[in-house]
């Protein structure tokens, strides 16, 4: 990984700001993600990330937390937050706009509980593929205190599939419809591909049952996209 995406944040942050980072999937074109969106407050949220800051309490891992815009939110309220990212340029910006708490760390390595756990702008995207989701769920629920929850946000990408005539492309012999390879480019530079995972709510949820996890949808976005908030089962 070229970290292209902290590169981005800190271009932004140091005034740098010249350009947007360029993404697009194996099933979607180029399209921009504005870097000044990175760094909005929370008016600017879409209402699931609102919803999901309000519901926080306790303890609070953020997970992929980007440039720290929700990290920063929960630490004005006074909720003791940690914020976690691959990204060294994501955890240096979170730093530098005042997040107390950072890591560079990858999911899978964090060991410590909370009571609230918040994955958020496409949260499932972590996972990957969906042979995954278990995965890291399991590891996930061994995050959660007593009373704990996942906050976690997705989109039913179905609708990308849809043929004029209501129908749909699927090919059903392929992986699940929402793993997809995801490029991004930043002045140029290319980042080497991820995989990227949505994943719709009914998928979510049964994968949680399995596991003994309750999954509950706390809210529908206007886009296919939704909140979901997990539990352990007593």
């Amino acid at each position: 990984m070229k970290d292209l995406f902290g590169k981005a944040l800190l271009d932004f942050q140091n005034g740098n700001y010249t350009e947007d980072i360029i993404t697009s999937t194996s099933i979607s074109g180029d399209d921009e993600l504005p870097l000044p969106y990175l760094f909005r407050n929370f008016k600017e949220m879409p209402k699931l990330e609102q919803k999901a800051l309000q519901l926080a309490k306790g303890k609070t891992l953020d997970v992929g937390c980007g440039a720290g815009s929700h990290s920063l939110y929960l630490q004005d309220k006074n909720i003791n937050v940690k914020a976690i990212d691959i990204s060294k340029g994501a955890i240096e910006v979170a730093k530098q706009r005042g997040v107390q708490q950072t890591e560079v760390k990858a999911l899978l390595d964090e060991n410590d509980t909370f009571d609230t756990i918040l994955l958020l702008m496409n949260g499932t995207g972590i996972f990957q593929e969906a042979s995954q989701v278990s995965k890291y769920l399991s590891h996930l629920k061994s995050l959660l205190n007593a009373n704990g929850q996942i906050l976690i946000d997705s989109s039913d990408i179905k609708y990308m599939y849809e043929d004029e005539d209501g129908g749909f492309w699927i090919d059903t012999n392929a992986e699940y419809y929402g793993e997809l390879d995801y490029y991004l480019s930043y002045k140029g530079v290319e980042e080497t591909p991820m995989k990227w995972l949505y994943l719709d709510f009914n998928n979510l949820k049964m994968t949680c049952e399995s596991l003994d996890l309750n999954c509950e949808l706390i809210l529908e976005g206007e886009h296919f996209d939704y909140l979901a908030r997990i539990s352990k089962k007593h």
